[in-house]
């Protein structure tokens, strides 16, 4: 008969997942709140422009280059906590966010919000895959939806709780990172149980799923997959940093229906990340990452010229569309180096924020230069780069 621990260790549960779903719902949501609070910061502080650039790269190196780094850890020293040790370095960077009084605090603050992602992302997502009782697909997709719903709640709690009332009202978003903590005992009860099943000395032995692959072929197609994550992100930051200046510049539309429109197409990618796993699982990943990234093609190279109404429905589209990759592209990695977990899901996680954000900022110079609409035709070729998706091999893990 199966005993307790070793349906825990299997982790082939929904709860499970549901629950590491939350965690990044969470994370996602109070990382969110660091660049909703920037102008609320540059005005209490009087802070030039340069001086809040400086903040958001401080930012975005804590919360992107340390992942890899993090990955590694947990992968050679897996322990229960990591989690919660995330957790509570945001919930410390928010509380001295709330009561910041100079530049260096909030550098300090934002640092340590960011290091707080650069744990968890990894690790959750590590985690995922030894929940997914065998589909990785489905349970990525599972994991990316609960980050995709906690960025776009972020911000609007932020304008809610924060602009009206001040600074100090971050306070509470490190109350919710109690909550966050709280909801975390049950995945770190059931890796508890994990380890001791399968990574203590006489334990049962945890079986290995390789692919048979040579040692180049793996790295030549992480590179392919590296210049996809490029190309899927370059193209992202363009439509979730500048489509509602796009908007009102070409369509002379108002601010509010700009974020109507910012609201549709954030909502179909929340339904593409969750299409895009369990189909991956069906019909192989390799396919829906070639058609999520070149698919998206003729779409985004039709919407500059598109009329208001079509370039709706071609957001809409190219929503569901290329955030169905991000997934697929994780888990083909994950297969790749199956006993690497942390580090390719560090890597990947850590360069999609920093190519999101490095693009945001390249792309917002370009607007300067030219015009946002300048943007969304240049941008719209990046989607081309998929035609390297077919290099990638057909990749069936076996036991090993």
């Amino acid at each position: 008969m199966e005993t307790n621990t070793t349906r825990a260790a299997s982790g082939a549960t929904m709860g499970v997942l549901l629950a590491l779903s939350l965690a990044h719902f969470f994370n996602d949501m109070l990382q969110s709140v660091i660049a909703a609070v920037y102008p609320l910061l540059k005005e209490n502080l009087s802070l030039s422009f340069r001086q809040i650039g400086r903040i958001a790269l401080v930012y975005q190196i804590c919360a992107s280059v340390f992942q890899p780094a993090f990955g590694v850890l947990f992968d050679k020293r897996p322990m229960p906590y990591y989690l919660a040790v995330g957790t509570c370095s945001t919930l410390a960077g928010l509380l001295v966010l709330a009561y910041a009084g100079s530049l260096f605090a909030v550098m300090g603050a934002v640092a340590l919000v960011g290091l707080g992602s650069s744990i968890i992302h990894p690790e959750a997502s590590r985690l995922t895959h030894y929940a997914s009782g065998g589909r990785h697909g489905l349970a990525q997709s599972v994991f990316q939806v609960g980050g995709n719903f906690g960025s776009a709640i972020g911000p609007l709690l932020a304008a809610l709780i924060i602009t009206p009332h001040g600074q100090n009202y971050i306070a509470v978003f490190a109350g919710i990172a109690v909550v966050s903590l709280l909801t975390k005992r049950p995945i770190t009860r059931w890796y508890k149980n994990r380890i001791r099943t399968f990574d203590t000395p006489g334990g049962k032995r945890e079986t290995v799923h390789r692919v048979r692959l040579s040692k180049k072929k793996i790295y030549f197609s992480l590179g392919i997959l590296l210049v996809l994550i490029f190309s899927k992100y370059v193209y992202t930051a363009s439509l979730t940093n500048y489509y509602t200046f796009y908007l009102i510049e070409k369509f002379g539309v108002t601010t509010r229906q700009s974020q109507l429109f910012l609201f549709a197409f954030l909502l179909a990618s929340a339904v593409g990340t969750f299409l895009g796993g369990p189909i991956g699982d069906r019909i192989g990943r390799k396919y829906v990452i070639w058609f999520s990234i070149l698919g998206t093609a003729p779409f985004s190279l039709m919407m500059p010229y598109a009329s208001l109404f079509w370039t709706c429905v071609l957001s809409v589209v190219i929503g569901l569309v290329l955030s169905s990759a991000f997934s697929a592209i994780l888990v083909y990695a994950q297969e790749l180096l199956p006993t690497k977990l942390g580090l390719i899901s560090g890597l990947f996680f850590g360069l999609a924020f920093g190519i999101a954000g490095i693009a945001a900022a390249v792309l917002g110079d370009i607007a300067d230069l030219h015009s946002v609409e300048y943007v969304y035709r240049f941008c719209a070729y990046m989607p081309l780069l998929g035609l390297v998706a077919v290099f990638l091999p057909n990749v069936r893990p076996v036991k090993g």
